[in-house]
């Protein structure tokens, strides 16, 4: 296990569609299980279904949310979303709105200094966030400890590896690599979690398909 962050997380993928909520829910649950106050932040989401009142659902936060018991609004936690599923760039000038990098950053305050705050990007890490930064450059700006999620399946030992490399080349420290199993493994004899161990010193975790992500965080750690 490892220690806690002092102030939170970002949470980051190797590539989209590899399961960072379901992952940073699994966190905050673990999170809440050692009594520590959070906030947590989607600061833009794609993708949007429309719900009532023509008011866009932002899937992703509302777990979140739901994850940290719903202390906080969703207007506080995903203030920025939109329709099409795209890079929420691409998404806000559909909509005839521009997105800054400043605006995300707002966003990502805390309402109270005590807590630790949780922040899930959109897409890779190199992914477009704003039409000025990238996923890398909101967590450059707050200056948390990144968390990889990477798809297990083959090819994930290059994806982390390369997703490490940018982490680091923007001097920020890295809690934690957990390998996601999205689906069921049919290759049995794969084993990403020991070859990317022979490659990194970050630590590494699995997170087995539809099975509560292993304990992750100690208290005790110094």
């Amino acid at each position: 296990m490892i220690a806690i962050p002092s102030r939170g997380l970002f949470i980051t993928g190797s590539d989209t569609d590899v399961g960072k909520t379901y992952i940073a829910c699994e966190l905050i649950r673990q999170l809440q299980h050692q009594c520590l106050g959070l906030e947590v932040r989607k600061p833009v989401e794609s993708g949007c279904s429309i719900g009532e009142s023509s008011l866009l659902v932002a899937e992703d936060a509302l777990k979140l949310r739901a994850a940290n018991q719903e202390h906080e609004s969703m207007e506080r936690i995903a203030p920025y979303r939109f329709r099409a599923a795209l890079a929420p760039p691409r998404a806000a000038k559909l909509e005839g709105r521009q997105l800054q990098l400043a605006n995300l950053i707002e966003t990502c305050s805390l309402d109270d200094n005590n807590h630790l705050l949780i922040v899930e990007g959109a897409g890779g890490f190199y992914s477009p966030l704003a039409e000025n930064g990238l996923n890398a450059d909101l967590a450059s700006a707050l200056q948390l400890a990144v968390t990889i999620v990477v798809k297990d399946q083959i090819g994930a030992v290059s994806q982390a590896l390369m997703t490490i490399q940018a982490v680091e080349s923007r001097h920020l420290s890295i809690a934690a690599v957990i390998l996601n199993q999205v689906e069921d493994i049919a290759e049995n004899e794969m084993n990403n979690i020991e070859d990317l161990k022979m490659h990194t010193s970050c630590a590494v975790f699995r997170c087995l398909h539809n099975q509560p992500l292993q304990p992750v965080f100690s208290s005790d750690l110094t």
